[in-house]
């Protein structure tokens, strides 16, 4: 077995259960912690499966082969060597230790060019500052008509359009999802697959998640249970659709990759602050810290990214050209 087939296998394997821990679990955390009292993990594991399935088959079958829906359009594919399997392993540590970096600029940084990467970086801050303007704006309204804590819904047809608006909000958010960061881990494939190649993919996926749900989201979900009332049905469902809709926006823009992650960070922070400013109860001051710690966190994975860039580049490749 040639060595580029064995760094193909171990890259996209890393690839696969770093990108779906970290970030995956950004995306359907939230669905996991609203429904986990009501649903085993299996089933909740099941129908996220489901959807993955179908959003990926249609994305493979709409752009001949293509899993990435063209993410990948400005990364040609190129044979895999041992430092592409560097960039998954160090997300994977970090995804242990609960550092939600961005999988796009870590993963995507040692394929990318430097003026790709450059492009990714100014599209994801532009994701980060709009999705926390629009949850900014969004909760100044909803904080003033809901609060979870206090205004429990009890009338069951409200309580049954909240939880079934949950799985719907959910579902729509991690097709979407997919849509821009499978191509993390399609990096590591032939830009068109078979049906067998397909087939091990969804697979492979499929055990991943059911691994995830498992392990109710590993230390990444405390990102989730750390911000307020996002155990609840409606802000749960808020939540996504805002997130869904800030994606859906950056994904017709431009083919580039973007950070999903400086997205997600950015809806919570503008979620967090609207809370604060109506909310006499909920100071900024016991935010601040929150905040701050998940906006480091996102500048760590980038510096990481941006050193494998560099590495790469100015010291990897020119040995090697030199040997």
């Amino acid at each position: 077995m040639e060595l580029t087939l064995i760094y193909t296998i171990v890259g996209f394997g890393l690839a696969g259960i770093s990108v779906i821990s970290n970030d995956a679990i950004q995306v359907i955390g939230v669905f996991l912690e609203s429904k986990k009292k009501w649903f085993r993990w299996y089933t909740l594991a099941a129908s996220a499966s489901l959807v993955m399935i179908v959003t990926i088959t249609y994305g493979w079958w709409q752009y001949n082969g293509d899993i990435s829906f063209g993410r990948l359009t400005r990364i040609p594919y190129r044979e895999i060597q041992w430092y592409h399997c560097a960039a998954p392993l160090i997300l994977l540590l970090l995804t242990r230790i609960g550092v939600p970096v961005s999988t796009t600029f870590l993963v995507l940084s040692a394929f990318a060019s430097t003026v790709v990467i450059e492009a990714m970086l100014i599209k994801s801050a532009a994701g980060y500052a709009v999705a926390a303007v629009v949850a900014y704006i969004c909760w100044l309204g909803i904080s003033k008509l809901v609060n979870e804590k206090f205004d429990e819904i009890t009338t069951q047809w409200k309580i049954s359009f909240w939880r079934n608006s949950v799985w719907i909000s959910s579902g729509y958010l991690w097709a979407t999802w997919l849509m821009h960061d499978i191509a993390n881990i399609a990096v590591y494939l032939p830009r068109q697959l078979d049906i067998t190649l397909l087939l091990i993919v969804l697979v492979y996926f499929t055990i991943i998640l059911f691994y995830v749900f498992y392990i109710r989201g590993g230390k990444i979900q405390n990102v989730i249970i750390s911000k307020t009332g996002t155990r609840f049905a409606r802000s749960a469902t808020i939540i996504n659709t805002i997130y869904a809709l800030v994606l859906w926006y950056f994904k017709d823009l431009n083919n580039l990759p973007l950070s999903t992650t400086w997205i997600f960070v950015g809806l919570l922070t503008g979620r967090e602050l609207a809370i604060s400013s109506t909310n006499k109860d909920y100071k900024f001051k016991y935010i601040f810290p929150l905040v701050t710690a998940d906006f480091l966190k996102m500048i760590f994975g980038l510096s990481v990214s941006i050193a494998i860039v560099l590495v790469i580049h100015y010291v990897i490749i020119p040995n090697q050209i030199g040997l």
